[in-house]
């Protein structure tokens, strides 16, 4: 805690970019629970709440590949700006939906802030190296990591009872000045020659007429490194089932359990319980484990992952379903945080943007095609019963991570000039 208080102190740069993470992601959970919230009214039913997860997704994963490709070309501190200022806008929208008796709007709106998402939460994983020296790189990717972990638990249980309490209105305008807030806070860094560029050789005229033919660039570095790969095959499993968990934990909610918004956002902060005490724990016992540790600690924490989300799904008491919850989170966490390690030291500047981008752009696919899947089942099977084989999907990634090691497919590749003290955190998932 000491170190974490000092880099605040001693770094302004990490600290407006703290500051502005603090804020914009406890007014995301805002909008997130107001949203679900929203569309389980619309129509009591795992489809709408599919059509809003859906209507995210899909921009995102379209807008992933330019935000790489302009974030490794252009000015980052700018791009992740101009996002926030896109996403403030937005955010005011969705007052309009309120009194709605049709869930287009809600659809639409959330089409539109995902669109915007990528340049920002891509752009940030690209700048912190920017912004932080070797020496306080492992401490400030540990705070960004924890901060983010503990915005999920606390936006989530403020975002269920603003809603109950205050209604949707005021969670909707909360979440637009939480973007401009970040928006100033990201306008207050400064580096020497005043740009946030990556360091790479011009542009060519072709490059910069065929921005795809450079994101193609960007994936064959990727398959040029197979722990690239690996991790990119991690991200795809936990999605499998992480897609289904967006409905489910709604459904759960508003359905299963029968406590409204309230009840799905403490479902929510508890899977951020798991997640901060999931990224104590990798942040602690990391740095002790060998490569070869590294990749058995991965499988063990998605058998442990999979088989307490079966659990959770099967619980009758609400309080036994939020500790397993907790601990499926939590075994996800620790191997979010390793895994992020391992693209600190190996991923080249030149190449973050792109790189960032390709793993959230293909998570969001993999959990398009989860959410889908769950929402067309949940008109004929029940939430526990979808819980169930979600949770069993995501255990199967651990079977395929050992079969690429047990062949020799996992390799430790060259580092990109930074040591393995100084890196240990994940930007991350839910």
């Amino acid at each position: 805690m000491a170190g974490f208080i000092q880099l605040l102190k001693e770094n302004p740069n990490y600290r407006y970019t703290w500051m502005g993470q603090v804020v914009s992601e406890i007014g995301d959970h805002f909008n997130n629970i107001a949203v679900f919230s929203l569309a389980v009214k619309y129509a009591d039913s795992g489809l709408v709440v599919t059509g809003v997860l859906l209507s995210r997704a899909i921009p995102a994963i379209l807008a992933g590949p330019l935000a790489g490709v302009l974030l490794d070309r252009m000015d980052r501190k700018r791009i992740m700006i101009t996002s926030d200022l896109v996403r403030a806008v937005v955010a005011l929208g969705f007052i309009s939906t309120i009194h709605s008796s049709s869930s287009k709007s809600l659809y639409l709106l959330s089409a539109l802030l995902m669109l915007a998402s990528p340049f920002f939460t891509s752009g940030r994983s690209s700048i912190l190296p920017a912004i932080a020296t070797r020496e306080q790189l492992h401490t400030a990717n540990s705070l960004t990591q924890t901060t983010q972990w503990t915005t999920l638990t606390i936006g989530t249980m403020l975002g269920g009872a603003s809603v109950s309490q205050l209604g949707y209105q005021w969670a909707f305008f909360l979440n637009a000045l939480s973007f401009l807030f970040s928006a100033w806070s990201i306008s207050r860094l400064r580096v020497p020659g005043g740009a946030f560029r990556a360091q790479r050789s011009a542009l060519t005229e072709n490059e910069v007429a065929r921005p795809w033919h450079e994101y193609v660039e960007g994936l064959r570095y990727m398959r040029r490194n197979p722990l690239l790969l690996g991790i990119a095959v991690l991200g795809l499993g936990w999605a499998s089932g992480g897609g289904a968990a967006q409905i489910l934990f709604s459904l759960f909610g508003e359905n299963v359990f029968h406590r409204g918004a309230a009840g799905i956002g403490t479902i929510w902060s508890f899977a951020g319980v798991g997640l901060l005490i999931g990224g104590f724990i990798a942040h602690t016992f990391g740095p002790r484990l060998s490569f070869l540790g590294y990749k058995r600690t991965v499988a063990f924490c998605f058998l442990v992952h999979g088989g307490a989300y079966i659990v959770f799904s099967q619980m009758k008491q609400f309080t036994l379903a939020l500790v397993f919850i907790a601990l499926s989170r939590c075994a996800i966490a620790i191997s979010s945080v390793m895994n992020f390690s391992q693209l600190l030291r190996h991923v080249a500047d030149e190449f973050r943007g792109r790189v960032f981008s390709t793993y959230e752009t293909l998570t969001w696919g993999m959990m398009m095609l989860s959410m889908t899947a769950a929402g067309v089942a949940s008109q004929f099977y029940s939430p526990r019963t979808i819980g169930a084989w979600s949770g069993a999907i995501s255990s199967l990634t651990a079977f395929y991570w050992l079969a690429l090691e047990w062949y020799g497919r996992l390799p430790e590749p060259a580092r990109e000039g930074i040591e393995p003290e100084e890196v240990e955190v994940h930007e991350p998932t839910v």
